[in-house]
């Protein structure tokens, strides 16, 4: 159900609730226009393409998202991945990636992994989203600093070499304003009542104020960098399609979509836990997808659900899709429309003081601090490899080995649960609740935790303890929560290992979805179809009987 259906049935959209929402949307798009234009121009494009994503991803996303409060736009966790896209593929390419982001997206939705990409695991989330703040900051030292240009260097260590060598070199006016503009940043939130404006629409028109007074001839802004902003809403386009390129581009395409989904529903769950509402991770998807698919085509570039801005909105009392149609309203009317003339004078300083603030806030450098300190030093470990990883290489390297490093950890644990061991008379008839005395020629084995590939460790101990063998194995599955086809391949060398010994194999208690499982490999032509048994106590009788029988032909 699309954000907008579900805000009507609740009621969300009556008249009576769009003033608080009108408000909010209000905030949130003065909020939104620096860190739109501070993100697109990070991003390696014209500031006004951020303005335009905000605007059209806003309105998508709110309408066709799966939570009422979601703000979408460009967010700081693309820049790294934009920019370089930008540089390698020109705007067109990132414009040809973002659309196939957007039916990546949309495909994910219709395969239903947005409750699958939710999980990925902290320390990978923190490890990429702190790596990325890094290298934000540091790719922020011209602006702030207003070194001379520098050519382009490719890998992170060596641009942060000749930045800090360039530190001498740094322009007085350019750092004055940049300082300027990060002391409103840091100082403005801690004071009482002042705090309610927005912090970085007060440092921005600022430092455009002082520019526009002394004109400052050695301050890059926006005017003296883009041209400025055109006035005016963006015209459609449809970017020009290469098979080639596309092919080029799925690498990159898919991690637009892979960063633009974990972003969007963490800010999603973040919302549900500001505004007790419960989104709806698929459709979130589907809205995100929608978004990249038509952003492209009003000159936009990647968007996904903004955190900070989603916050703003919940916390100026923003609960229906209207606070994000009036935020992009908002964007769209009043400061393309009448105050884009000003935009020559905003200072690129004030914009990388903004993007100060910003990394910092991605990075969660306490949050960051204390994993490290208290987390397990498995997690320690992907942590700071997923971090430093993120820096010195590739975002898309990092995710990936993060990711199967904590699979691999994942299963190193799982193997650890289960349990495999012989069950004596005792303990069975605490479980079947009547007394049992098991004949000496059968053996009873309990399985418990997941039954996959790791379990043959704790398959082979247990069998190797079998000094004498038993004429019937009863193996129990009565802990046994899933079944791979792996587990099952392994358990079929088991008993095909214990037949050659003369040992038939019984097994109980299996669930309903395992025996499923099953039926549909080849695993019951090696046990037998009338070797599986949903009760013990019916195997029992089944070892007992023939045995008995086998007692009888031998008098």
């Amino acid at each position: 159900m699309f954000a907008i259906q579900k805000a009507y049935l609740n009621g969300s959209l009556s008249k009576d609730k769009w003033s608080n929402n009108i408000i909010a949307g209000l905030v949130v798009g003065v909020v939104a226009l620096p860190l739109a234009m501070a993100f697109a121009i990070a991003s390696g494009v014209t500031p006004q393409a951020g303005i335009y994503t905000a605007i059209i991803a806003g309105i998508f996303v709110s309408l066709f998202g799966g939570s009422p409060v979601q703000i979408a736009g460009p967010t700081g966790a693309f820049i790294v991945l934009l920019s370089s896209i930008v540089v390698n593929y020109g705007f067109d390419g990132l414009q040809i990636a973002t659309m196939m982001a957007g039916v990546m997206l949309i495909l994910m939705s219709i395969a239903k992994l947005g409750t699958v990409i939710r999980f990925i695991p902290t320390p990978v989330i923190m490890g990429f989203t702190a790596g990325i703040g890094v290298t934000i900051w540091v790719g922020q030292w011209p602006y702030f600093f207003g070194f001379p240009q520098l050519p382009y260097i490719p890998h992170f260590h060596e641009k942060l070499w000749a930045m800090i060598q360039s530190l001498p070199y740094s322009d007085i006016p350019t750092l004055g304003i940049a300082l300027l503009s990060l002391i409103i940043l840091l100082v403005l939130p801690k004071i009482p009542y002042i705090n309610k404006v927005p912090a970085p629409i007060v440092a921005m028109m600022v430092a455009t104020v002082i520019q526009a007074v002394y004109q400052f001839p050695t301050v890059l802004t926006i005017g003296s960098a883009f041209g400025g902003i055109p006035q005016g809403l963006p015209a459609f386009s449809v970017p020009h399609f290469d098979f080639d390129k596309i092919l080029t581009l799925i690498g990159p395409a898919f991690t637009i979509a892979m960063l633009g989904a974990i972003e969007s529903l963490l800010s999603a769950v973040v919302a549900d836990g500001m505004s007790g509402t419960k989104h709806e991770s698929n459709t979130e998807l589907f809205g995100q997808g929608l978004a990249n698919i038509f952003v492209p085509l009003f000159g936009g570039i990647a968007s996904t659900g903004a955190i900070a801005r989603t916050a703003t909105n919940i916390r100026q009392g923003g609960n229906s899709p209207i606070a994000g149609i009036v935020h992009a309203i908002t964007l769209g009317g009043a400061i393309l429309l009448f105050l884009a003339p000003y935009a020559v004078y905003i200072p690129l300083a004030s914009m990388a003081a903004i993007l100060f603030i910003v990394s910092y806030n991605m990075s969660d450098a306490p949050r960051f601090i204390r994993m490290l300190i208290l987390a397990p030093r498995p997690d320690q470990i992907i942590l700071l490899l997923t971090f430093f990883l993120t820096i010195f290489t590739d975002l898309v390297v990092a995710v990936n080995v993060g990711v199967v490093l904590a699979v691999l950890q994942f299963m190193r644990k799982m193997v650890n649960t289960i349990d495999v061991h012989e069950a004596s008379c005792d303990e069975l008839s605490e479980q079947i609740k009547h007394e049992i005395t098991l004949h000496p020629d059968i053996m009873v084995y309990t399985v418990e935790g997941p039954l996959f590939f790791g379990a043959i460790s704790a398959f082979d101990r247990a069998l190797s303890s079998i000094h004498k063998d038993p004429k019937y194995l009863i193996i129990r599955f009565v802990k046994v929560p899933f079944v791979d086809l792996t587990g099952l391949r392994i358990l079929r060398g088991i008993i095909e290992e214990l037949q050659k010994r003369d040992i038939e194999v019984l097994l109980s208690d299996v669930s309903y979805d395992i025996r499923r499982e099953m039926y549909k490999s080849d695993f019951l032509d090696v046990l037998g179809r009338h070797h599986m048994y949903r009760l013990f106590d019916s195997a029992l009788h089944k070892a007992e009987h023939d045995l008995a029988l086998k007692d009888g032909k031998e008098v």
